[in-house]
Parts: C-alpha cells; structure tokens; sequence
C-alpha cells in the first residue's frame, strides 16, 4: 500500500503508537510479539488516526475519555509494545455497546494494560463483571492500580491463563449463553476457537467485537506462509455466510467486525 503521511498532532495526543491501534498483538495470549508495523503514523496513544487531520477532527468531536482512562493511554504510550493498544475510539464504541444493550457479563480475551478493560468496566452496572483473559501478567501490572483509582477493581475479574482454558471452564460451570458482550483481540492464530467458544456463551441479542479484522491490510493477499493473516481472513469469510449471527465490519482502528447474536 502506498506510504502514509506524518502529521502533527497536539503534544498530549502525539505520544507515538501506531496507526492502527491495536493492529499488532498478534500472539498476545500465546507469548509471541508481532511484526512491526509496515506503516506507522504518529498518533494518539492508542487512537487510531489513519487519515491524518481529518482523523483528528473526528476524535476531537466525539472522544469522550474518562481521566483515568486518559492517564492509563498515556502510560501505556509508553510502552515498547503501546501498538498493541486497541483504538481510543474503538475502546468508546465498545463501552458504548456494552451500555447500550445493559450487559452485566462480559468477556475479554486480551487484556494489554487494560485500557478497554476500563472503559468497559466503567459503564458496567456495580454488579456487572468482565472476565479478563490473558496470560501476561507484567503488560496488566500497569493498569491494574488505575483500575483500583477509578473504582471499577471489583467488577474486573482478571484470568492469567491461556483464554481456551478460561473460555472452557466458564463453559464447563454452566455459564453457556449467560453472558452479553465479549471482545476478541489476542493471537490470531485461535481467532476461530474464541469465536466459537464466545458464541456458546453469549446469550441471544448479545455481541461479539472482533478486533483486527483488516490486519493492516494483509488480509487483501494472505501469504501462505503467514498463519495469523490466514486465519484473520478465513475467519472474515466464515463471518460473512455465518447464519448464526448478523455481523457489521466496520473501518475502526485495524478493523472491527460485530457478531450480533441471533
């Protein structure tokens, strides 16, 4: 694809990731790191800013970030792997998603530092609770103190362990279709066994996010000897013909799709 532009953004938004957000945490459940990005665009800490000004213009009038949140996106720019932070705007459209259809149950399969742990949290009733998976404990480390300042700690119930064990223990404890919401952003390699496993545990008229659904790009010509772009893909296509759901992918960060439930 042709090279993207730089441009500039205020200080406190410039903080350096990625353009796409959350595009590369490829391998995040299973201890890999993923490539590099092939185009970065110096953007806003985990807002994903593809079209440069115009980008900006759209988060400038519709971001609404919660101070804690704010303060963990910018710890998290930080980081040396800050690009595997889902969207800003992605983030609001799933806490956004969660209130919406009044979800008290959610699953989370990739947590980082837990920027959209929060979000979601946030919204959440008090008694609601986000089940979240990773196996990273270091990465959550960070978030987990401001989960605590923003008084969301008890909803979060965080899983360090592989999120199949995770996903098959809340199956085996007879929680199939319980639950409202879950978000899908770790290795793309078991994007279809979350996918899966989250449909059998979410109730009818419930919602699963699929992050990364566009992959940079790469889905436009899989390479045979790229396993997480082929998966993405086939996983995209099984989507498209799944009667067991209506689905919208939407261009948001690295790409979105919505599994609605049926």
């Amino acid at each position: 694809g042709p090279e993207m532009p730089l441009f500039s953004v205020p200080k406190e938004v410039a903080v350096g990731t990625a353009m796409l957000g959350g595009a590369f945490a490829t391998g995040m459940l299973a201890g890999k790191r993923g490539p590099p990005p092939t185009h970065t665009l110096k953007g806003a800490g985990g807002c994903a800013l593809p079209f440069g000004p115009l980008w900006q213009y759209i988060l400038d009038h519709s971001l609404r970030e919660h101070p804690i949140l704010k303060k963990l996106r910018l710890l998290t720019a930080d980081h040396p792997w800050s690009k595997m932070m889902v969207s800003c705007d992605q983030a609001q459209l799933m806490a956004n998603l969660v209130k919406l259809i009044k979800a008290k149950k959610v699953i989370e399969i990739g947590v980082f530092t837990g920027y959209n742990t929060l979000n979601m949290a946030l919204v959440l009733p008090d008694n609601g609770r986000v089940i979240a998976c990773d196996i990273n404990e270091d990465y959550v480390k960070i978030g987990k103190p401001l989960w605590k300042e923003a008084g969301v700690e008890h909803k979060i119930d965080l899983r360090i362990k592989p999120a199949i064990q995770t996903l098959d223990e809340l199956l085996a404890s007879g929680e199939a279709e319980t639950f409202d919401f879950a978000f899908i952003d770790a290795d793309k390699e078991s994007c279809n066994e979350y996918y899966e496993k989250c449909l059998r545990l979410i109730k009818k008229g419930g919602i699963i996010a699929i992050d990364n659904v566009l992959w940079s790009g790469r889905v436009l010509k899989p390479r045979k000897d790229d396993l997480a772009t082929q998966s993405i893909h086939h996983l995209n296509e099984k989507l498209l013909r799944d009667t067991r759901v209506n689905i919208s992918m939407l261009p948001m960060g690295d790409g979105v799709t919505l599994a609605f439930k049926l």
